[in-house]
């Protein structure tokens, strides 16, 4: 774990500033990352391949919750640390807004990546990236049907 990997906003553009002297190639994802699972780990080790940099947006709490009523399970705090644990994951910031366009506009990314449940038009950040590209999910894998699950067994 690597807790260097969660930066704050304030550090977002001088970091990626240097990344961009440097030559590396950034990919941007985003999302909430609520109950890691083996759809998380493929989705972001496919994301890791399209560049140098994986740098995660990650939904902070206030965020998930307007999106996904009841949630996050776990705490913003828990899920950006869990994240950094991850060899593929290089940056993590968090944005309460309830998108990341500021912050995808803040980083420039050289590649934009979402889940295939995603339409290249509908993806935040298509008109500032010119990348952009879905990844195939992993079917049946998701942190909503983990949570139905353990709902059903507890009844």
């Amino acid at each position: 774990m690597s807790k260097e990997k969660i930066i704050d906003k304030a550090r977002v553009k001088d970091i990626v500033s240097d990344l961009k002297k440097k030559g590396r190639k950034i990919v941007f994802t985003n999302g909430c990352f609520d109950l890691l699972h083996v759809g998380h780990i493929r989705y972001l080790a496919e994301a890791k391949k399209l560049g140098d940099i994986l740098f995660i947006g990650l939904n902070a709490d206030k965020s998930v919750s307007l999106i996904k009523p009841g949630r996050p399970v776990i705490a913003e705090k828990e899920r950006a640390e869990v994240l950094s644990a991850l060899e593929m994951v290089d940056y993590i910031a968090l944005f309460s807004e309830d998108t990341p366009y500021e912050l995808i506009k803040e980083v420039q990314p050289d590649v934009l990546v979402k889940g295939a449940d995603w339409q290249i038009k509908d993806i935040v950040g298509n008109d500032i990236v010119k990348d952009v590209r879905a990844i195939p999910l992993v079917e049946g894998k998701s942190t909503s049907k983990i949570i139905e699950k353990i709902q059903k067994s507890g009844n």
